[in-house]
């Protein structure tokens, strides 16, 4: 029986048009277990399908492009066997009574030339190294230096953003997210510790938020601002500095963001270093998502008081097919495999217990 207290997590909602059957989110999470040609395959739809009970589930990360892949096995979203993959996820999703988003994923500098064409270094904003080792298909590599994106460039990316979403669209995603955290490219773009630029989209903040300007712009014609979510990190620190002031950094893209009426801004709020993340959601003014360390009694108080609109949960939803159901009978949670993370195929993906599960198991005599 759920708490009353818990109650405002298990409310119906909604998000622009989409009615949502709960506040819980569950969070993307790369998964590294893509097919050949980095095809979504039918274990991915079963793993997507089990976690249905979410009122939204975002995607992992799907590359726009070939050049937009940083990780092994990694779903793409530009060719019509990807396409054909992603649609037998969200038919197995809207079969099961689930909403579906796709999260647009370019990692920019986080790649290497080992899976890029013929050899190419991985490009970005500028010619700032990453700090750290990647895996590549030979093993730990580290980062290398990437091409600074020529101006005359930039336009071609963000098309391959515009036809992610055609495609996602295709596939029978409910919308669409764009990846702007965790230091992929979008978050390259607007830190001023990754770019370096001295044209349009570099200097200023309204300099470096023109990019992510450019793709709102040309993703919401695709689906509609309402079916469309963006995701940012602040306090971010994996692969490199913070941005010097990212309280006035975020804090203007948001309220950009927020100027499109856009389906939400889905906030990672974890990291060190102070940051007013009220401040962020006022600025956007819209749905806001809240991410980071949340349990049942912290997403509830926040849902309560405001401070957010919908809780993503990561770990706990990846662990956890029917999280929503153990959290609303007070069940304990199965512990994350954190060995089966990425890839592993079904072990740690499609084989952690339901709560039925437990139940039917025999007892031992």
């Amino acid at each position: 029986m759920t708490s009353t207290h818990l109650a405002p997590l298990f409310a119906p909602t909604h998000l622009g048009p989409l009615p949502l059957k709960n506040h819980l989110v569950m969070a993307p999470m790369t998964r590294s277990r893509a097919g050949e040609g980095d095809v979504a395959t039918s274990t991915t739809a079963e793993y997507y399908r089990q976690r249905a009970g979410a009122g939204l589930i975002i995607s992992e990360g799907s590359q726009v492009s070939a050049q937009a892949k940083g990780y092994p096995r990694t779903p793409g979203i530009f060719t019509p066997a990807q396409v054909a993959g992603w649609k037998r996820v969200t038919d197995a999703v809207h079969a099961a009574g689930g909403r579906i988003f796709l999260q647009l994923w370019h990692v920019g500098r986080l790649s290497h030339s080992s899976v890029q064409a013929s050899g190419a270094l991985p490009v970005a904003p500028s010619a700032i190294k990453a700090d750290g080792e990647l895996y590549t298909p030979t093993g730990l590599q580290p980062y290398e230096t990437p091409r600074a994106l020529t101006l005359a460039e930039i336009p071609g990316v963000v098309a391959d953003f515009r036809q992610g979403a055609e495609n996602a669209k295709a596939a029978g995603f409910d919308g669409v997210e764009l990846h702007g955290a965790n230091g992929y490219l979008i978050d390259q773009f607007l830190r001023d510790s990754t770019n370096a630029r001295t044209d349009a989209y570099g200097g200023s903040v309204q300099n470096r938020v023109r990019f992510i300007q450019d793709l709102v712009e040309a993703v919401t014609p695709v689906f509609g601002a309402d079916r469309v979510g963006v995701r940012l990190s602040p306090l971010f620190d994996g692969f490199a500095k913070k941005d010097s002031d990212p309280q006035a950094t975020y804090g203007h893209a948001a309220e950009m963001l927020g100027t499109y009426g856009l389906a939400y801004l889905h906030v990672m709020q974890l990291g060190t270093g102070p940051f007013d993340f009220a401040e962020l959601k006022r600025r956007f003014g819209g749905k806001y998502i809240a991410n980071g360390g949340y349990d049942a009694e912290r997403a509830a108080a926040a849902l309560r008081s405001g401070s957010a609109d919908l809780i993503a949960f990561g770990t706990p939803f990846l662990a956890n097919p029917d999280l929503v159901e153990r959290l609303r009978n007070g069940a304990a949670l199965n512990a994350a495999d954190p060995s089966t993370f990425y890839q592993g195929e079904e072990r740690g993906y499609t084989d952690y217990p339901t709560l039925h599960d437990a139940t039917a198991a025999p007892q031992e005599g």
